[in-house]
């Protein structure tokens, strides 16, 4: 048996999110949170913040620490996506307010402390929304960057576009310095983009496996997804919305449900009009350096098979 992987969290929950934080915290035998980071984005951080304490609390796991990171964008304003996960970002069920404490330190710096503690090599990163908290981390302590074994994001897209605008997809669009400098700064990447997202939609048959699992955790977050998949259904026309964040977890549990490679990605930081845009060459026509593992193709029925398997471990 190998060691779980040690993995820091950094979040924006978001329905998807906590979709995320379940997977991870269903897989012990795989998957170690070292502790999880808020950052503003899908809602503002005082909610993003909580958000994560609810999904712990529904989890049973008080023990798994949260932080409080940046409350905006390194250089813009704050964008927001309540008009997609409702005003509390995990619209659907009712929920109580946590009860367990969030930590007083920052979350850049539990960041940069966790990677100079642990063994060099040994953590990974999970990004699900924007990576303001990891540019930061990398601006105040550089010498991270090596001892950082991956991070694998949920960000971006090439032959889907955006869905935020026609180019930028919504986390690399709310903070693309933060993202250009985590591009540029040699940590080994991985990047779910919604060209992976986009085939992992959750029909209502998947829902209701979830919902039939009948505890608490899997009835809230059925709800959840009943209530995250409205906005997409009515903008794709599909049954069931796109379910981001998971991969990214799926994707440390399961590598073999993925494929993709290989291939250098800029990020748009200029351009009013493709401001966010990951610039993808799939097609190695550019001849710059790689930088990112990018996925394009997923086993959706085997990605909601994990997903509810271990939804039903919680």
């Amino acid at each position: 048996m190998t060691e779980p992987r040690k993995i820091i969290i950094d979040t924006d929950p978001g329905q998807d999110d906590a979709a995320a934080i379940m997977l991870a915290l269903g897989s012990p035998a795989e998957i170690e949170v070292l502790g999880i980071t808020a950052v503003a984005g899908n809602v503002p951080l005082a909610l993003t913040s909580r958000n994560a304490r609810l999904v712990c609390e529904l989890c049973n796991r008080r023990d798994v620490k949260v932080f409080a990171g940046a409350e905006k964008p390194i250089a813009r304003p704050l964008v927001t996506a309540e008009h997609v996960h409702g005003k509390t970002g995990l619209d659907g069920p009712q929920l109580d307010e946590p009860t367990m404490p969030l930590q007083s330190q920052h979350a850049v710096d539990f960041i940069i402390e966790t990677l100079l503690s642990e063994p060099s090599g040994t953590v990974t990163l999970c990004t699900l929304g924007a990576l303001t908290n990891i540019a930061l981390a990398l601006q105040k302590a550089p010498e991270i960057a090596p001892r950082v074994r991956e991070l694998v994001m949920m960000g971006g897209g090439f032959f889907e576009g955006g869905n935020i605008t026609p180019a930028a997809e919504f986390n690399i669009y709310v903070d693309p310095e933060a993202a250009d400098i985590v591009l540029k700064s040699g940590i080994p990447v991985v990047m779910m983009p919604l060209d992976v997202t986009h085939r992992v939609l959750t029909h209502k048959a998947r829902v209701r496996r979830i919902s039939d699992i009948g505890t608490p955790a899997a009835i809230a977050m059925a709800q959840m997804l009943e209530f995250f998949e409205r906005f997409d259904i009515e903008k794709y026309g599909t049954d069931g919305g796109p379910l981001h964040d998971p991969t990214v977890i799926a994707y440390l549990i399961r590598p073999e449900l993925f494929t993709g490679r290989d291939c250098n990605v800029e990020i748009e930081t200029k351009s009013e009009l493709t401001l966010g845009m990951t610039v993808v060459d799939w097609w190695q026509v550019t001849g710059r350096k790689h930088n990112a593992k990018v996925m394009r193709f997923i086993d959706d029925q085997g990605f909601f098979d994990l997903l509810t398997e271990r939804l039903a471990r919680l």
